[in-house]
This record gives C-alpha cells, sequence and structure tokens, in this order.
C-alpha cells in the first residue's frame, strides 16, 4: 500500500475513533507513518483528505443501510426492516456518529453537501421501495414525499440510539406509531 492509501486509511481510522474537528494533521501523521508534506502533495490540504475519507465513509454507511433494508421484494414486515436498522445503528455507532458529524460541515464545505445530499438522495428512494412499497417506476415526486417520511424517522430513531439508548424506541415501538398516525389522518 502506499502513501496514498495509507493516508485514507489513517484518515478513515481517525475519523471514526475520533472525529472530523478532533482530527490533527499529527493524528493523520502518526496513525498513516506518512509526514505532513504527503497530506499536501496527495491531497492539498487535511481538509481535503479527510473529506476523501468521508465519502468513502457515506458510501459505507449507505451499504450497510441497505443491507439491513434488505431486497424491497423480500416478504418481510416493517417491523424487521426497523430491526435490522436498529441492529446497525448498534453494532455501527462510529460510522453513524461520522455520517450526523458531517451533516454540520454541510452548511460551510460543498463537497460534504454534495456528499450527504447524494447520500440521503440514495437513502430516501431505498426507504420508498422498502417501506412504502413503490415501483422504481414510480412518480419521483410520490418517492421524494414518502422516502423523506421514512428518511426523518429513520434520522429521529438514529439519533434516539445513538444518545440515549435505554430510552429509544424498538423496532415494535416506530411501527405502533407509524400505523397510530395514519389511522388518525
Amino acid at each position: 500500500m502506499g502513501h496514498r492509501d495509507n493516508l485514507i486509511a489513517a484518515a478513515r481510522q481517525c475519523l471514526l475513533a475520533t472525529g472530523y474537528a478532533r482530527t490533527t494533521v499529527r493524528d493523520l501523521v502518526a496513525a498513516s507513518g506518512a509526514n505532513q508534506a504527503s497530506i499536501n502533495y496527495h491531497f492539498g490540504s487535511k481538509d481535503q483528505l479527510l473529506t476523501r475519507a468521508l465519502t468513502e465513509l457515506n458510501a459505507e454507511w449507505g451499504e450497510l443501510l441497505f443491507s439491513a433494508l434488505g431486497n424491497p421484494d423480500e416478504p418481510i414486515g416493517h417491523e424487521e426492516r426497523w430491526r435490522r436498522i436498529i441492529d446497525s445503528i448498534r453494532d455501527h455507532q462510529d460510522l453513524w456518529f461520522v455520517n450526523f458529524e458531517s451533516v454540520s460541515y454541510v452548511q460551510h464545505d460543498a463537497q460534504i453537501r454534495s456528499i450527504n445530499a447524494h447520500g440521503q438522495e440514495l437513502a430516501r428512494t431505498a426507504l420508498a421501495r422498502s417501506f412504502g412499497g413503490l415501483p422504481p417506476s414510480a412518480d419521483p415526486a410520490d418517492v421524494r414525499a414518502v422516502g423523506g417520511h421514512y428518511y426523518s424517522l429513520l434520522v429521529g430513531v438514529a439519533l434516539q440510539w445513538l444518545t440515549d439508548p435505554d430510552n429509544a424506541p424498538s423496532a415494535a415501538d416506530v411501527v405502533r406509531a407509524d400505523r397510530l398516525a395514519a389511522e388518525r389522518t
């Protein structure tokens, strides 16, 4: 593995261990065995290196989510899908924390904003298919609305599991609340 690959691996490691804001050049140098000049040579700056690693981690987060959702045509209920998602959150907390932290950078970094927007679009589409039963040919406005609804639930459920797992909703709670809300409209 070359310096570039070592630096990306080190950046991933640092992001997962300490986060974007707390990762220093010194941390990256120590984790990679490279020097600061290598960071600048290969990536231009520490922030560009971290953004590159963040892109990979965001894609990995998406793969975990899609894996938890399973095949949209798979005959499983919503509760089982939510259980898989909650298990993924618990099993991969560091990746979920990095994903949440990246949101705080979208205001000032167009590249991170683009990464997050693309990931959200993919997630909304997958959620609309898995939970809403919408086919690939569905009206894009319906996909955006249904996917946005379930994405909002996903973010809220994940945030609760990351910050207060003792009081976070179970899969059964999420499905029950969604059903009760639908009955009242």
